[in-house]
């Protein structure tokens, strides 16, 4: 079984935003959100027209998000391309 080899940059990080953070900026749609776990920031999945979510990966290499969607409870490691679940996690914020 692979497991991430970059849950050591996991943070008790706050939601920058109730949705996209670009997308609420610019007026644009997103489809899902994604909460990176190193600071906090919510970008749009990459089935959303401007994949924030990747672009913030691919501008701060904070490697971990975890879904904003309610009810959701996983992780993605952009770095080790790897979907994983934390037995015992908190459960994730989401937006309403």
């Amino acid at each position: 079984m692979a497991t991430c080899t970059h849950l050591d940059t996991l943070n008790d990080v706050q939601p920058s935003d109730d949705g996209c953070h670009e997308c609420l900026a610019a007026g644009g749609r997103w489809v899902h959100l994604r909460m990176c776990q190193e600071c906090g920031h919510v970008g749009c999945c990459d089935s959303s027209p401007s994949r924030h979510a990747t672009a913030h990966f691919h501008g701060t290499e904070h490697p971990i998000v975890r879904s904003f969607e309610p009810g959701e409870e996983w992780f993605y490691c952009y770095a080790d391309d790897l979907a994983f679940e934390i037995d015992g996690a908190e459960p994730a914020p989401s937006h309403s």
